[in-house]
C-alpha cells in the first residue's frame, strides 16, 4: 500500500465512521463530562466555577475543553458580562436543550441495568 498513510480514508476499516456524519456527534453527546456539563446547565445559566462544583472532579482544563467543545458545536453559549471582575456564565441553546431528553433516557437505561453489568462481569 505505498503511498498510503494512517490518515488516509481509503485505509479505515471503520465504515460507519466514513459513512456517518452523525458520528461525531454521537461521540461528542457520549462523552464523560459532556453530558454531565449538559445536565448541569439543564436549569439554567452557571458560572465556571459553579459548574466545576457541581461536576466533581472535574479538573478546570478538562472543564474549559468541554465548554468550549459544547459551545464550538452551538450547544452552549458563552456569556461575558462587562463587570468587575468579569462574570461569565455558560447556557445551553435550544440545541444544547435538545440533548437533554435522549441524555436522560441513556441515564434511565443505565439505572435500568446497571445490575445486568455488574452481574455480567
Amino acid at each position: 500500500m505505498t503511498g498510503q498513510t494512517p490518515e488516509d480514508p481509503s485505509t479505515r476499516h471503520d465504515i460507519y465512521g466514513l459513512l456517518c456524519p452523525g458520528r461525531a456527534i454521537f461521540e461528542l453527546l457520549v462523552n464523560k463530562w459532556t453530558g454531565l456539563a449538559v445536565t448541569a446547565l439543564e436549569d439554567g445559566p452557571r458560572r465556571f466555577g459553579e459548574l466545576r462544583r457541581q461536576l466533581e472532579g472535574v479538573s478546570p482544563k478538562v472543564l474549559t475543553r468541554t465548554l468550549r467543545r459544547l459551545e464550538d458545536h452551538g450547544l452552549v453559549t458563552r456569556t461575558v458580562h462587562a463587570e468587575v471582575p468579569p462574570r461569565v456564565e455558560y447556557a445551553l441553546t435550544d440545541l444544547g436543550r435538545g440533548a437533554l431528553e435522549p441524555l436522560a433516557h441513556l441515564r434511565t437505561w443505565i439505572r435500568a441495568n446497571t445490575g445486568r453489568f455488574t452481574a455480567a462481569r
